[in-house]
């Protein structure tokens, strides 16, 4: 029998398809705006917005604005603030929050401050109030990290108890008293001038440089950045979240015991009421220097702008006899328009 075949069905040779090339290719971006949209260009803008400051001061106030002492006055102003917000800039990176580095500050110079710890400094040397400080400042950051990475509590509740707790132990303390701080060497160390730069400023400047080299050149700043940015991913690929999440607050309670020990060196008094509402100016420096509140994206020279960007601007009231009411007002629209400009531009990549 012959086969037969139905028309139409003979298995025609394959042949492939002409590739389809769409005409709508999207050409690539500009490098300068990808530039722009970058770290690069988030400092930038922040460098234009002090600059436009720094015109208002200097036509404001052409006799005192830019004279060096008022300029030096303005870093001695933005450096305790500045040293509570390095910390809180790691903090913030990795999704967290510490409400507690002002009260902690307060309770870390009442206890540097105490009359044993002033009679142990006089016998030794002022050293010793110094690492008291510093320990107190790192145990309550450590407080929080465990209460946070492994009791599980939100950490707005968990530095919120801090904040209370540490001002009313702070207190009890000092007896609602101001400890003045009576060993000579230690203030006038901290008082000294290098190259005619204050001590405070100094150690502003070292702690930012020590955060930037934590942050851009360390893993424990890559695992900072992961773990803002999905925490579950971070886990998944090894970090252990947990204990990383506690040093960062340790690191955060440690800023504010340097900071404990800039304001003994520059008041020579320990109180309670030291750091008062602080961590509300420290957090606000962060958000403006373009640290996400939600973590995942944050730079240490954003947050330095962001402090020098305040205290400037307090510096043009001062200079101008206008009202603290209408700073507080401005202050506010700046950190409203930063947490805008933020909604919208912000693009945190792969947060789940």
């Amino acid at each position: 029998m012959s086969e037969q075949t139905t028309p139409g069905a003979e298995a025609a040779p394959e042949t492939a398809a002409p590739p389809t090339t769409s005409t709508s290719t999207t050409a690539p971006e500009p490098a300068w705006r990808r530039l722009l949209s970058g770290s690069v260009g988030r400092n930038l803008g922040l460098v234009v917005a002090l600059l436009v400051l720094v015109i208002v001061g200097a036509v404001t106030a052409p006799d005192t604005f830019m004279s060096v002492s008022n300029i030096l006055t303005i870093l001695r102003q933005a450096s305790i603030i500045g040293v509570l917000a390095i910390g809180m800039t790691l903090v913030i990176i990795a999704g967290g929050i510490d409400l507690s580095v002002g009260s902690v500050m307060g309770l870390a110079s009442v206890v540097a401050a105490l009359t044993v710890i002033q009679d142990l400094a006089d016998q030794f040397h002022w050293i010793i109030m110094v690492a008291i400080a510093l320990a107190v400042g790192a145990f309550a950051g450590l407080i929080n990290g465990i209460v946070i990475a492994y009791g599980k509590v939100v950490a707005f509740m968990a530095t919120l108890a801090m904040l209370v707790g540490a001002r009313g132990l702070a207190e009890i303390l000092a007896e609602r008293r101001t400890l003045q701080v009576g060993n000579r060497d230690f203030i006038n160390f901290m008082n000294l001038d290098i190259i005619g730069v204050d001590m405070l400023i100094w150690i502003f400047a070292i702690v930012a440089a020590l955060g930037w080299v934590l942050l851009n050149r360390t893993t424990f700043g890559r695992r900072t950045v992961a773990i803002g940015g999905n925490r579950e991913a971070a886990r998944l690929a090894g970090i252990d979240v947990k204990r990383h999440t506690m040093w960062l607050y340790v690191i955060s309670g440690l800023c504010a015991g340097i900071a404990a020990v800039m304001i003994l060196g520059r008041t020579t008094a320990g109180s309670s009421t030291n750091g008062m509402l602080w961590e509300l100016d420290a957090i606000a420096a962060v958000v403006v220097g373009g640290t996400l509140l939600v973590g995942g994206r944050g730079t240490i020279v954003g947050t330095v702008f962001g402090v020098l960007i305040f205290a400037t601007l307090t510096n043009v009231f001062v200079q101008n006899n206008l009202s603290s009411s209408v700073q507080l007002v401005a202050k506010g629209v700046i950190i409203v328009v930063a947490v805008l400009l933020q909604q919208r531009f912000a693009k945190p990549v792969g947060r789940a």
